[in-house]
């Protein structure tokens, strides 16, 4: 497994490779939700690369950016026995370089739910995204469905600016207890972390209700935020019923379904989770 830390070197690196390539962008702190990403990759292409890089232009002034959790030491060490072919770890001088101030959105995708609640984390994501884009030249990308709302975004860019890849959406890996697999759950206390399992039940909730027959949006939203309110620690940003394609708030779940997003502080943590409705 090969560690580069430049552009120039990842450069080098891409010129002379031959036979398909898979990306796995993450920001470290790896879990089995980044490995199964890693592993699906590893199945479908040739050479696998993942990068390791704690976007800053994705964080607000008033977030987590200083304190996300990092460990590059161990991240390397799971990568190595999932036989990664490149890891790349750059600085950020060297995704941003001095004078940068080219930046890509992707605006009626990012306005609202996450993007109205952390403005300018689309305009990050989708930046390095398009760069990463640009550097490797995959066939094939991966990202987790955890992450719906950026998942879509990532999606409308590479169709919108004509990347010759394949974005792959990966299924959510769960703890056993249904809580979404996320770098932050490091932050909780054990009694958040049994406060934080709220999430999935609420989520079941509303997929219950829909799968009896409810399609109002606004009852189905009733449905999850009941649930939530039934954990004193549990404070929701937001609760949406929308469209899994455009991400606009659902008054009624028509013909193309829907999906349950939800940001929800447990203390001073907030986690984001997600349900998809199947069509009926």
């Amino acid at each position: 497994m090969r560690r580069l830390e430049t552009v120039a070197a990842l450069h080098e690196w891409r010129r002379d490779l031959g036979g398909s390539l898979g990306l796995v962008p993450t920001m470290g702190f790896l879990h089995e939700g980044h490995l199964s990403l890693v592993r699906r990759a590893r199945g479908e292409n040739d050479m696998l690369a993942v990068t390791v890089f704690v976007n800053p232009t994705q964080f607000g002034p008033r977030e987590d950016f200083a304190r996300y959790p990092r460990d590059l030491p161990r991240d390397l060490g799971l990568l190595e026995r999932e036989a990664v072919d490149l890891v790349f770890v750059p600085d950020p001088q060297e995704i941003y370089p001095e004078g940068f101030q080219t930046y890509v959105t992707v605006p009626e995708l990012s306005e609202r739910w996450e993007g109205a609640s952390r403005p300018g984390h689309f305009r990050g994501v989708a930046t390095v995204v398009a760069k990463l884009f640009v550097l490797f030249r995959p066939e094939r990308a991966y990202f987790g469905q955890k992450d719906y709302q950026q998942l879509q975004v990532i999606r409308r860019l590479a169709r919108d600016l004509g990347f010759p890849l394949t974005v792959v959406p990966c299924p959510i890996v769960r703890e056993p207890d249904g809580l979404a697999l996320s770098s932050r759950n490091s932050y909780l206390s054990p009694a958040e972390r049994q406060a934080a399992t709220v999430l999935f039940r609420a989520l079941q909730a509303g997929e219950a209700a829909y799968r009896a027959g409810e399609r109002s949006g606004h009852r189905l939203q009733a449905v999850v935020k009941e649930v939530l309110a039934q954990e004193p620690l549990a404070k929701p940003d937001y609760v949406a019923v929308a469209d899994p394609e455009t991400l606009e708030e659902l008054d009624e779940v028509g013909a193309r379904g829907a999906v349950f997003c939800l940001a929800v502080w447990i203390g001073a943590t907030r986690l984001i989770d997600n349900c998809l409705l199947a069509r009926p």
